[in-house]
C-alpha cells in the first residue's frame, strides 16, 4: 500500500476544518449534525473521524487555529520598527478573519459561530482549555507589543502592559459580538475609533 504523503494528511484535514467551519457559520453549532458535516465535505464518516472524533473536537480546532494565526501576526508586529499603532494592527488582523477568511462568505454569521463558541466554554471543558490557551496567548502578544511600543517612545510606561493587553483583547471581542449581534459593523468604524481615541491628550488636574 503506498504511504499518504504529509501534504495529503494536512490538505485532508483542511478540507474538513473549512468544511465544518461552513456548516457551523451557516447553522449554527448545535443546529449542525456531523452528518451535515460529512455531506458539506464529501467525505465517507471513516475519512473523517480519522482525523477528528465529533463536532466538539472540530469547534476546538477551529478555535486553536484562529487564536494561532491572530497570535502570530501581533508577534510579528512586534518585530517590526516601529510597530504598528494599535488601530492599525487591530484592524489589520480584524479585517483577515472577519473579511478575507470567513467560511461560506457570511460575515455575521461567522461572528456568531465565534460567539457560540465562546458560550460552548461554559459547558465543555476540553474547549475551555483551548480557549483559556488562546486567550494566555493573546495576553503574552499583547504584553510584548507594548514594550515594543515603550521601547520606541509611542506609549507612556506608568500603566501594567497586561491592563492593556486585556483592554484590546476587549475592543476585539467587543467589535466580533456587534458584528455578530447587528451585523454590517465594518472594520473601519474600529480603526477610527481607536484612532480619535488615541489622539485624545490629558490634562494635568491642578
Amino acid at each position: 500500500m503506498a504511504r499518504v504523503s504529509q501534504e495529503h494528511l494536512d490538505a485532508r484535514r483542511r478540507q474538513i476544518l473549512d468544511g465544518a467551519a461552513r456548516c457551523f457559520a451557516r447553522n449554527g453549532f448545535h443546529a449542525t449534525s456531523m452528518a451535515d458535516v460529512l455531506t458539506e465535505v464529501g467525505l465517507s464518516a471513516g475519512a473523517v473521524y480519522r482525523y477528528f472524533r465529533g463536532k466538539d473536537e472540530l469547534i476546538a480546532a477551529i478555535a486553536a487555529e484562529a487564536f494561532a494565526g491572530i497570535r502570530g501576526a501581533f508577534e510579528e508586529a512586534s518585530r517590526s520598527t516601529p510597530p504598528p499603532t494599535p488601530d492599525v494592527l487591530l484592524g489589520a488582523v480584524m479585517r483577515i478573519f472577519l473579511e478575507e477568511r470567513i467560511p461560506g462568505g457570511d460575515r455575521q454569521a461567522f461572528a456568531r459561530l465565534i460567539i457560540q463558541v465562546w458560550s460552548e466554554t461554559l459547558r465543555d471543558e476540553h474547549l475551555f482549555r483551548t480557549l483559556a490557551a488562546g486567550y494566555d496567548g493573546m495576553r503574552e502578544a499583547w504584553t510584548t507589543l507594548v514594550e515594543a511600543y515603550r521601547a520606541n517612545g509611542l506609549m507612556r510606561a506608568d500603566v501594567p502592559a497586561d491592563h492593556v493587553a486585556r483592554t484590546m483583547i476587549a475592543t476585539a471581542q467587543g467589535f466580533i459580538a456587534q458584528q455578530a449581534l447587528f451585523g454590517d459593523v465594518e472594520v473601519r468604524v474600529l480603526e477610527d475609533g481607536l484612532r480619535a481615541l488615541m489622539s485624545m491628550e490629558t490634562q494635568s488636574q491642578n
